[in-house]
């Protein structure tokens, strides 16, 4: 990788020093980076860490664990002006990825160690040499999987500093509303659909889903989310022999969002780029089996064979396979969901991440 020398990387500041949490937003419902950094920001307030919030992109104040973050309302020159007047009185800083840890001090006097956060696909193609340098002058870098950190030391090399840190929901509990694998069998994939980014399965189920429905006649497709590339998918599902089918919800509250959850049998998102795949710890946190895919994070954290299916996409037949499988067969799928909440409870509810992170961090 060409980079600057940074031969000196400082270490991680001890967390009995105070900490700055930068991030691009908090605010609940604005993607899973946002989720991350809110998390991040809980686990160090609750073990007691002298913390304080900065957010670049936040419209409204925003408060975590007792915590108000200040905001920069969009100005990367204010937020770069925040991050500088905090190395005078903090002794480290996190930042919820490359982008926002670009404003970090780095002017004689001001120097700070800082940890980031990387994700996925924003590290696995080409970087541009600041991003390099963010990355190799952070004390610490945290992955959110092995396999995030796997495919970008492939792309760019051997990252000494970095640190596997797998990710939790932001619950402890079980959802209050679990799947019940009651009334028509129905698949959900809750995902952002983005023209040009469209890697998430959408388009591969709509294509299988006429022989779903020939199979299992009452079987429904439910899509939730948002994006650019909605109207491209809407189309895709009308189009199909077996649109009717086919509900494509958009946007959802998270109420409207909980009652969508409890009527699933499985979550179906067979992507090819998750660097983690929240979401499927969510489904599995509402008791729902999971396809994920063979070609990226999904099968890292969802169990083939236990806690769902990963699914090769370029095998013909997996996925209408699996999905079959799954909507014709309630009591397997509530067995596999019920191992997958047994999974989320040990592995991935928000105490085992923060337990996870203070460790790291430690």
């Amino acid at each position: 990788m060409e980079c600057e020398n940074v031969n000196s990387v400082p270490a991680f500041v001890p967390l009995t020093q105070k900490i700055h949490v930068a991030a691009a937003l908090f605010t609940p419902g604005l993607g899973g980076i946002a989720r991350v950094a809110r998390n991040t920001a809980r686990a160090l307030i609750e073990t007691g860490v002298d913390v304080s919030l900065l957010s670049l992109s936040d419209e409204a104040p925003v408060e975590v664990a007792g915590r108000v973050a200040s905001r920069a309302y969009g100005s990367k020159v204010r937020f770069l002006a925040h991050c500088h007047a905090a190395a005078i009185t903090h002794g480290g800083f996190i930042y919820d990825f490359l982008g926002t840890a670009r404003a970090h001090p780095r002017l004689p006097g001001f120097k700070r160690s800082y940890v980031v956060w990387i994700h996925g696909i924003e590290v696995w193609g080409d970087l541009s040499t600041e991003r390099k340098n963010v990355l190799r002058r952070a004390g610490l870098v945290l992955s959110n999987s092995s396999y995030t950190l796997a495919r970008f030391e492939e792309k760019h090399g051997t990252l000494q500093q970095a640190r596997v840190c797998q990710l939790g929901t932001e619950e402890d509990k079980p959802s209050s509303m679990p799947a019940t694998f009651s009334g028509p069998p129905t698949a959900l994939i809750v995902a952002r659909m983005d023209d040009g980014n469209l890697y998430k399965g959408h388009r591969e189920i709509i294509e299988v889903w006429p022989k779903i429905v020939s199979a299992v006649p009452d079987a429904r497709l439910v899509i939730v989310g948002s994006g650019t590339g909605k109207d491209s998918i809407i189309t895709h599902a009308a189009n199909s022999s077996a649109s009717t089918n086919i509900d494509v919800k958009g946007f959802l509250s998270e109420a409207e969002l909980a009652q969508v959850w409890s009527q699933a049998h499985v979550f179906a998102m067979p992507s090819r780029g998750e660097g983690f795949g929240l979401v499927y710890i969510e489904a599995m946190r509402h008791g729902i089996p999971v396809i994920a895919s063979v070609h990226d994070a999904g099968q890292e954290v969802n169990l083939d064979g236990v806690t769902g299916y990963n699914i090769d996409l370029n095998s013909k037949d997996a996925l209408e396979e699996r999905l079959i499988d799954l909507l014709g067969n309630p009591d397997r799928s509530s067995n596999m969901g019920r191992a997958g909440q047994e999974r989320w409870q040990a592995e991935f509810r928000y105490s085992a991440f923060k337990n996870r992170l203070i460790e790291v961090l430690g």
